[in-house]
């Protein structure tokens, strides 16, 4: 069971186009680790052509950690960052968040991480 105050992360990547969500992970923490996990996992499950993709991120230490930066170079994606302190510079993943958070039939607590990627 969680402590009172503590919370999940989400990761999603949401293509602009069609604002399809082509990948998610919750995590009890974010880090570096957990990031290189997930990009590299989500791009692997896409024939995407090196050269072909760009992925804007805000500038949470684990988007622009060096490990996160040359797995990313190594699979030929352009990475992009939102300017320091400015949220909407990703409106639709802030959207999305806002969607989740506000949604009168959205659960209200996650007991375990098991249940929230349920």
């Amino acid at each position: 069971m969680l402590r009172k105050g503590s919370c999940f992360c989400l990761f999603t990547i949401i293509d602009i186009y069609s604002r399809y969500t082509a990948g998610w992970m919750i995590a009890t923490s974010e880090n570096k680790e957990l990031a290189e996990q997930f990009l590299s996992s989500t791009i692997a499950k896409y024939v995407i052509e090196q050269g072909q993709l760009t992925i804007h991120s805000d500038r949470g230490s684990p988007m622009v950690a060096e490990n996160v930066a040359q797995m990313m170079s190594n699979l030929g994606v352009t990475k992009s960052h939102s300017r320091p302190k400015t949220s909407n510079d990703n409106p639709y993943s802030e959207g999305q968040y806002k969607t989740l958070n506000y949604r009168h039939d959205f659960p209200d607590r996650f007991g375990r991480v098991e249940d929230a990627r349920g």
